[in-house]
């Protein structure tokens, strides 16, 4: 049976894409069929194509990146902008259907768990919870983290959903007071085991926690 991820974050520009490319790398370097999916590109299109490379260019970008908005802004916004209507139904089922193509799929959301997607009714969490697959949380580990992972696995666990692991990806070369204890911290504080931490410019990743995740 194909399996997944979904993978969000506590901000924009935490590291999502990033930490994604570097699971899907991991998983493909232990031959796991594994690609990248991403519904939603607002602004340029290079996280997706980024995804795609991961992916060893199995998939197109137009396969896994079926919505891309030009407007830089969230989804919801963009496509106003753009007289666009996003259809959520049909994002979930291209998420099947590459499942059906593909062993592993890894969703990348937009942006942070909140970010709407057709105004307050369906957001990234929304999406999230009806792909049903176990929910990683990137955390931007800087000054703030702490916060901002607090935040996120509450509203997460107010819709139902249990994350699954926390990863820290380190935004800077040199770690402060705040950074070096922010892992520890938020692991104690929102009781969600921390997979691993990502250091700045980091090439590959290990596997087995996200294999061990997939269940395979």
């Amino acid at each position: 049976m194909s399996k997944g991820l979904f993978i969000t974050g506590t901000d924009t520009d935490c590291g999502k894409t990033y930490v994604t490319s570097l699971i899907i790398r991991a998983l493909r370097a232990e031959r796991v069929d594994a690609i990248g999916y991403k519904p939603i590109c607002c602004g340029d299109r290079n996280d997706a194509l980024e995804l795609v490379d991961a992916s060893d260019d199995v998939v197109t970008a137009d396969q896994i990146n079926p919505v891309w908005l030009r407007t830089p802004a969230a989804p919801h916004v963009a496509a106003m902008f753009e007289n666009q209507k996003i259809d959520t139904d049909e994002l979930v089922q291209i998420n099947r259907q590459l499942k059906e193509q593909h062993q592993v799929v890894i969703t990348e959301g937009a942006g942070g768990l909140l970010v709407p997607i057709v105004g307050k009714e369906y957001t990234i969490a929304e999406m999230a919870k009806e792909i049903g697959d176990p929910v990683i949380l990137v955390v931007g580990n800087k000054l703030g983290a702490l916060n901002h992972t607090m935040l996120t696995v509450e509203a997460m666990r107010a819709r139902g959903v249990e994350p699954a692991g926390l990863v820290f990806n380190n935004l800077v070369d040199e770690l402060d007071t705040a950074t070096i204890t922010n892992k520890g911290i938020a692991e104690e504080m929102c009781g969600v085991e921390v997979i691993t931490d990502v250091i700045r410019g980091q090439r590959d990743i290990e596997s087995w926690p996200f294999l061990e995740l997939l269940g395979l």
